[in-house]
């Protein structure tokens, strides 16, 4: 496996790897990589002769400097993650290299996609992570771009992205990945007490309940709210938002699941560390 730091090795790589007449893979990470991560550098293998994995820590995507100073750093473990997965090249550029001392951020503007839950709960976040896509899929050019269904919203603002502005460029959705016990993998649970863990899996018997209740045509609202009212009574959780939406608008959904792409999508901050989950209707 090879690593390289700047735009223009990555891109001479890529240039050589074309002319062999492989396929280019690219999955984008922060880092702190997990085996959600590396079921996607798994998936890419399978459809691509190469793969490209980049790790940096976007900054302009956090919507506070603490979060960000927060983020684990494990460059070594991940190197490692990778070449296990099947990647050929990773990508760690430095800020400046990405960057080049431009931070203006394009405000992101797809409607409701943009605009609610995650674009409500965490203002300008899109924007960030619109900005360095863009210039990673740029300085890549892969022929396929691998994200996971976890950060379901993000996946579909990517989609519409990649759809008006890298023609050719095929985004692949990849399944959420657990642990044993139900949590979603995320970066972030590493920050979790042993008791916050706990208190964590009720995002993921939320999203369940809701789930059966959409599939027997049960009272989606009324159930919406009961969850919201023992969130309410919750000690250590503080519930932003629960709902079911079509994963490709993200308008909500009461009824007809089985014409929409329906998911179950929620978000809670669990003593402190932002948390999300999904899980996607069986009747979709």
């Amino acid at each position: 496996m090879n690593r390289c730091e700047t735009i223009d090795a990555l891109r001479g790589y890529v240039k050589t790897v074309r002319l062999e007449g492989k396929k280019v893979g690219f999955i984008p990470t922060m880092g702190a990589l997990h085996p959600g991560h590396a079921s996607l550098i798994t998936k890419a293998r399978e459809l691509c002769e190469e793969v490209v994995v980049s790790i940096f820590v976007n900054p302009t995507q956090f919507n506070s400097r603490e979060d960000f100073e927060a983020y684990p750093l494990t460059l070594n473990e991940d190197m490692s993650v990778a070449q296990k997965s099947g990647a050929a090249l990773v990508f760690t550029p430095s800020l400046d290299e990405l960057y080049a001392g431009d931070f203006a951020l394009e405000t992101l503007d797809y409607g409701l996609l943009t605009s609610r839950y995650e674009g409500q709960s965490r203002l300008g976040h899109f924007d960030g992570v619109a900005a360095v896509v863009r210039k990673l899929f740029s300085a890549v050019d892969p022929d396929m771009a691998f994200f996971g269904e976890k950060d379901l919203q993000q996946l579909a603002i990517i989609r519409r992205l990649a759809r008006e502005e890298f023609n050719g460029l095929e985004v692949i959705a990849c399944p959420l990945v657990r642990e044993d016990d139900g949590l979603a993998m995320s970066s972030r649970n590493v920050r979790l007490s042993r008791q916050s863990r706990q208190d964590a899996l009720a995002l993921f018997h939320w999203v369940n309940r809701v789930k059966k209740a959409a599939e027997t045509k049960a009272d989606i609202s009324g159930l919406l709210q009961t969850i919201s009212g023992e969130a309410e009574l919750m000690k250590h959780i503080e519930l932003e938002y629960i709902d079911v939406v079509n994963a490709e608008t993200f308008e909500p959904l009461r009824s007809r699941f089985e014409r929409y792409n329906g998911f179950v999508i929620v978000a809670a901050r669990v003593d402190g560390v932002r948390l999300i989950d999904n899980c996607r209707l069986a009747c979709s």
